[in-house]
Order: C-alpha cells, then sequence, then structure tokens
C-alpha cells in the first residue's frame, strides 16, 4: 500500500491517486522484491510503526524511528499531507495486541523547510514527530543512537533496513517486522555515471543494490549500521528506482541523518526557541 514516486502504468496512477500512502518507496515491476527475514521480536527497539487515520481505524504506512523520549524521525514524504497521525511503539505484528505496544498521538509535525514533495530526489526527505506523552524505556522500547553531525559511513559498512512492507508486488504488508542485510555503497560509488548518477546528493546514503537490496523496508524507517560496535541509525528510508528494489547499480537510497542532526537539535530542544542568537546559528548550520 505504497505510493509510488516513479509510476509504470496508467492503473499504478489511478492506485495511486486512491489510496492515502507515501509515494517513493516503490515495489519491484516484477515481483522480485528481495526478502530479507522476520526480525526477532522487538530487535530493533526504536523502529515505530507511523499509522494514519481512515474513519475509525488506524493503518501503517510508514516506519520511523525513537529518538527522543517524545520525538520521532521519518520521511518528510510519510506526513507532508494532513491526517491525523498516531505513532505505535514496541510493536513487532501490527495486526495483533501483543501488550508490548504503547500508542501515542501526534501534536505536531515538523517537516524541514526545504522540503518539495514534487522532487524527492531534491533531498531534504526528513520530517520529525512531536508526541503528545513521552514514550516509556523498557526492553521493548529503547532510543535509536543517531551519529555526529557529518559523520560518512564508508563503503560496505554492515547495514540493516527494518520495516514492514510488502513482501510481494501487490500483496499485503508483512505483519511481523522484517529485517534486511544492506551494506553501506559509497557516495563516489553510487552518484557514479552507471548507477545513480546526480541523482544521488551528498546529504544521502545509499546501500544494498541487486542481490543486497532489501526493499520490503518501510519509506521513513531506519537504516540501522554497526559502528564501532553498536547500531546507529544513518539513514531514512527515501527511495528506489523505477525498475525495481534489486535493480543491478540502483541501490535503495536513504536521508542521510548525519547531515541533519543540527536541524533536529534546534527541533527538539526548545531552550534553543527561547535564545534568538542560538537558534540562528543551528538555522545557519542546517
Amino acid at each position: 500500500m505504497l505510493r509510488f514516486l516513479l509510476l509504470t502504468s496508467l492503473a499504478a496512477l489511478v492506485l495511486a491517486e486512491l489510496e492515502p500512502q507515501p509515494r517513493y518507496l516503490e515495489d519491484s515491476v516484477e515481483g522480485r522484491v528481495v526478502g530479507g527475514e522476520v526480525a526477532k521480536a522487538h530487535s530493533w527497539p526504536w523502529q515505530i510503526s507511523l499509522q494514519y487515520k481512515s474513519g475509525s481505524s488506524f493503518y501503517h504506512t510508514c516506519g520511523g524511528t525513537l529518538i527522543k523520549k517524545g520525538w520521532v524521525m521519518t520521511a518528510a514524504h510519510c506526513v507532508d499531507s494532513a491526517r491525523t497521525w498516531r505513532v505505535v511503539l514496541g510493536d513487532h505484528n501490527i495486526n495483533v495486541q501483543e501488550g508490548s505496544e504503547q500508542y501515542m498521538s501526534v501534536s505536531r509535525v515538523h517537516i524541514h523547510p526545504n522540503w518539495n514533495s514534487n522532487s524527492v530526489a531534491g533531498g531534504w526527505d526528513i520530517a520529525l514527530l512531536r508526541l503528545t506523552n513521552d514514550a516509556v524505556l523498557n526492553n521493548n522500547v529503547q532510543l535509536g543512537s543517531l551519529p555526529p553531525s557529518g559523520h560518512v559511513l564508508p563503503n560496505k559498512n554492515p547495514c540493516y533496513i527494518t520495516g514492514w512492507g510488502r513482501t510481494q508486488t501487490g500483496g499485503q504488508l508483512s505483519a511481523q517486522l522484517k529485517q534486511a542485510s544492506m551494506p553501506s555503497v559509497d557516495h563516489k560509488t553510487c552518484s557514479s555515471s552507471s548507477w545513480w548518477g546526480g541523482t544521488v546528493k551528498e546529504s544521502m546514503v545509499c546501500a544494498g543494490g541487486a542481490s543486497e537490496s532489501g526493499c520490503q523496508g518501510d519509506s521513513g524507517g531506519p537504516l540501522n549500521c554497526s559502528v564501532g560496535g553498536r547500531w546507529v541509525v544513518h539513514g531514512v528510508t527515501s527511495f528506489v528506482s523505477s525498475s525495481g528494489c534489486n535493480a543491478i547499480r540502483r541501490p535503495t537510497v536513504f536521508t542521510r541523518v548525519s547531515t541533519y542532526i543540527n536541524w533536529m537539535n534546534g527541533v527538539t530542544r526548545p531552550e534553543l526557541l527561547a535564545n534568538p542568537v542560538l537558534l540562528q546559528c543551528f538555522h545557519s548550520w542546517g
């Protein structure tokens, strides 16, 4: 149930207009969605399910990362329409209430001011959600670790994408959280002419590609990378090629989190709002 960035048929276009879903994380047109595996329950405790309200029910639409007790990081394209949102923490099977979930409404959506909904390739595909209540941290709900500002992953750094995305083209969302190994691809390689070319900016991270793709992960969800013996969320799932998630030399593209650390600090730290000098500094840093 994902809205597509690059549509391959009139039928797909109609479907996209009818379904209030994110547009950019696209399934393979030939049904070769790279599978991954079901994750051990609560092994990625910062992963959240972002859900929108339709009628009297809520439906999963994107992933995200709990970065502070009252804040979630996700993709801008997931939340750039006016809807009633909620965040589910501590979930594993989104179709069953297992007793570990925390349900939080969203009081405010902060989309990066440079985001252009007509051009995901332009970058800035990041947003922060202010929860109405703080999360209760426990074994099932933890904060995701973020990288230092400006940090860049080396080529082939071990990473995993996680999410409840489709298991096959036109199929259903995975009920259980899945994971797939997606080593990072450095910017020099990913932006070369035989790969993504100029589509990929330095503010993005590439990972996977061909047999190493893992497109079942939802838009907005984390790219979890092993750095210094711990898991660090280096990416926010953004878009893939129209020719399929496992297209040769077209790895999945993520928003590079380290580019936006200062912007996120400016949004989530209220003391900055009371200090115009500090706030101006954060804005100038981007």
